[in-house]
């Protein structure tokens, strides 16, 4: 488990990069103020997430089932939160807004905050 938190943690930080460059260069002419303050939100959260993740792989090498369920909770919370996010700005700038996206964005932070919540659960059972 602790290999899959350092890969994910890997991939979310290089995209997380790719995704900043993305934002910053390319989409800053076609999206409006507050759209890029939105896709850079996405990039944030997947970023300290990422970060979180790397830490969390390499400090925990037990397989315990509080571990297991912290790094996936966090992996499927950056995919729902940030991505959710990426393609509403995207889309929304296209004109052709997937509205489907909206509620899955709290879903994705409902997640992040569980993971942190367990994190906060593992540390106070020490």
């Amino acid at each position: 488990m602790d290999k899959i938190a350092l890969i994910s943690g890997a991939i979310f930080g290089l995209t997380a990069v790719i995704f900043g460059a993305f934002g910053a260069h390319l989409l800053k002419k076609k999206l409006s103020k507050e759209q890029l303050q939105s896709f850079e939100t996405g990039v944030k959260y997947q970023m300290y997430h990422a970060i979180v993740l790397l830490v969390f792989g390499s400090q925990f090498n037990s397989l315990t089932a509080i571990n297991n369920y912290i790094i996936y909770v966090f992996i499927v919370g950056i995919i729902l939160f940030s991505f959710s996010i990426y393609g509403l700005v995207i889309s929304s700038a296209n004109n052709k807004k997937m509205k489907f996206l909206g509620p899955i964005t709290p879903l994705g932070g409902l997640l992040l905050v569980l993971g942190w919540g367990l994190l906060i659960y593992k540390f106070a059972s020490l």
